[in-house]
């Protein structure tokens, strides 16, 4: 993941480990790929995708890159036929040429995609395939209450310079960085409909992933009542269904460009 975020606690990003690992293999399988000998999980988290890709292609170099420390302790200890490299993704650069790039929902923590997305298209082997899925989620309740939260309040000083993960582009943006620099470029993207279990699921969801950036810098009691506050202003837009299942609509982009 990326190091926009300052902490990263691997058992609450995977709570909803299944639901998150879906479009991960919904990208995998559209990859086109025999026999790759080197494969980069970048923002690789806690390992679980570079286990089915070592599965999936099991003669290849299957490294993973990520910037949190805790993340990749796990990793380590789920993934042990893989290797693994702690690194800023942002700045990451191969030491070799990778037949694949695998990204999943860790490049959208990042900035200047106009820059970022050509530059490690460009550090592909020849023929290499870069293979990225990103939420478009900036624009749901359950991220933009973050910022509107976040700005009033007792908290409102100490998260004033405090944001989450900045907006994508839409697709046709995509293709025009890579189509110019790609033999095939194929985009799609898909919503979801997460049936999520237990009580403010949506806000557990969240504390997995965008809400941690606006929790590190608050300390109790501030902590408990931003949490408190953001939980209020989201439960009405991601209410508990009769059956006890909240239903969490999630957008995402995905992009398979081959060089």
């Amino acid at each position: 993941m990326a190091n926009r975020m300052s902490s990263w606690d691997p058992t609450q990003y995977l709570r909803y480990g299944g639901e998150r690992l879906r479009p991960a293999l919904d990208l995998l399988a559209r990859i086109d790929a025999e026999a790759p000998g080197h494969v980069v999980d970048l923002g690789c988290g806690p390992g679980n995708v570079c286990v089915l890709l070592k599965r999936r292609w099991p003669g290849a170099d299957v490294l993973g890159i990520d910037g949190s420390a805790p993340m990749l302790e796990r990793a380590r200890k789920d993934a042990p036929d893989c290797r693994f490299e702690q690194a800023d993704i942002a700045a990451w650069n191969p030491a070799t040429p990778p037949d694949i790039i695998y990204s999943n929902a860790a490049l959208h923590w990042l900035g200047d995609h106009a820059t970022l997305f050509p530059r490690l298209f460009q550090t592909l082997a020849k023929g290499g395939t870069m293979a990225v899925q990103m939420p478009g989620m900036h624009a749901a309740p359950i991220r933009a209450l973050q910022h509107e939260i976040a700005a009033s309040g007792p908290w409102a000083e100490k998260l004033k310079n405090v944001g989450s993960a900045p907006p994508v582009l839409d697709l046709t943006g995509y293709y025009d960085l890579l189509r110019p620099l790609a033999s095939s470029v194929d985009l799609w993207e898909t919503t979801y409909l997460h049936q999520l279990a237990g009580e403010d699921a949506a806000v557990q969801w969240a504390m997995g992933t965008s809400l941690r950036p606006f929790l590190d810098p608050l300390e109790e009691p501030l902590r408990s009542q931003f949490l408190a506050a953001y939980t209020n202003a989201v439960r009405p837009h991601y209410p508990r269904r009769p059956d006890g299942a909240t239903l969490l609509p999630f957008r995402r982009l995905f992009l398979i460009a081959t060089r």
